[in-house]
């Protein structure tokens, strides 16, 4: 199995393989905003991330509780200044 890059862009069709889900369910989990993605030309991309949240809900609190530790630590440091 291929590993899923966080900031690597995926196609439609990449991502249907990565969660093992037929072509109409990842078109209405895209049209109900179930999976975000952006539109360029006509053509959904959808970031390796999107796709991590949707395998592994953990993975994503664990990576925003990281990010805000790190916020707090860095507005502390530049008050300190």
């Amino acid at each position: 199995m291929k590993e899923i890059k966080p900031y690597k862009v995926y196609n439609t069709r990449e991502t249907r393989e990565f969660l093992k889900i037929s072509e109409s369910t990842i078109k209405r989990w895209l049209k109900k905003g179930i999976i975000r993605a952006n539109k360029i030309g006509g053509q959904y991309r959808i970031l390796g991330k999107e796709i991590l949240r949707l395998i592994s809900p953990e993975t994503e609190k664990t990576g925003t509780r990281f990010y805000q530790k790190l916020k707090e630590k860095t507005k502390k440091a530049i008050k300190d200044w």
